[in-house]
């Protein structure tokens, strides 16, 4: 008989999924809406940042360190407010991250062209605090706003699976493919309604981050292990 495991609403599949629907949503919009920077994942702004030193345009290189500063801040303050609220009653602290990152996200739609590196900032923030503090699927490590590490995760689980026929490392593999799959679908609608909304398209975003944050009040899910 299967025994049972509890997991906290935090890593379970369906906030994984949601969380990943908004980081692809957010990346399309910051880069299609607020100056073709990728305010999810700071590799490409990094890599960017090094072109515009390399050319002597230093404007343009402060628009892509700006985006990688502020993810720093934002993995501090994340884990600030772990260990500000992790023993606190009510609320749980991811909760608070989630209030956090609506209210931010709700700000950058009020935002017009003239700051857009506001708008970038603001959005690598909240990507920060959701990569630090949403960091499991059923006790797997993963991404929710970028998927380089998922898919290294997925190939190699891919081979181990080929290599044992354990089908867990399978489902495993599978979970992550199901999370890169959705990135993509939240890329895809975060491009077509950035083209429909421009700046208020990032409002969008606030609906899975909602349904996060109510799903969250069941405090734990139970599954066979």
């Amino acid at each position: 008989m299967d025994s049972i495991e509890k997991r906290q609403m935090s890593e379970s599949v369906l906030v994984g999924s949601l969380l990943v629907l908004t980081g692809g949503f957010l990346d399309a919009y910051s880069y299609l809406c607020r100056g073709e920077v990728f305010a999810n994942a700071q590799t490409g702004n990094i890599v960017l940042l090094g072109i515009q030193i390399a050319e002597g345009d230093w404007s343009m290189a402060l628009q892509y360190l700006l985006p990688v500063v502020i993810f720093a801040v934002g993995i501090y303050m994340a884990e600030q407010l772990r260990w500000l609220l992790k023993q606190k009653d009510g609320f749980h602290w991811r909760q608070i991250v989630l209030v956090i990152e609506m209210l931010v996200v709700f700000g950058t739609a009020f935002l017009g062209p003239a700051f857009n590196w506001l708008a970038n900032s603001m959005i690598s923030f909240v990507c920060a605090l959701q990569v630090e503090s949403f960091r499991k699927i059923r006790g797997n490590a993963c991404a929710t706003t970028m998927c380089t590490g998922n898919l290294r995760s997925a190939a190699e689980l891919m081979y181990r699976y080929r290599q044992t026929g354990d089908g867990v490392l399978l489902k495993k593999s599978g979970i992550y493919y199901v999370l890169i799959l959705l990135f993509i679908v939240g890329a895809f609608f975060g491009g077509l309604v950035t083209n429909q909304l421009q700046y208020k398209a990032s409002l969008l975003a606030l609906i899975p981050l909602f349904l996060c944050f109510l799903i969250m009040f069941r405090e734990e899910e139970q599954a066979g292990k």
